[in-house]
C-alpha cells in the first residue's frame, strides 16, 4: 500500500529514471518512523 501512494502521490520522485530506489527509501525510512515511534513512544 505504501509502494501504490509513493509511486503514484509523490510525482517528484518519478521524474528520474531511477523510481524504484526512491520509493524503496520512503518505504524504509516510513518503516524506521514507526519502529521509533513504538520503541520511544
Amino acid at each position: 500500500m505504501i509502494y501504490v501512494v509513493v509511486e503514484e502521490l509523490i510525482p517528484e520522485s518519478q521524474i528520474d529514471k531511477k523510481t524504484d530506489v526512491a520509493t524503496f527509501g520512503a518505504m524504509i525510512g516510513f518503516a524506521v518512523m514507526m519502529m521509533l515511534d513504538v520503541a520511544l513512544g
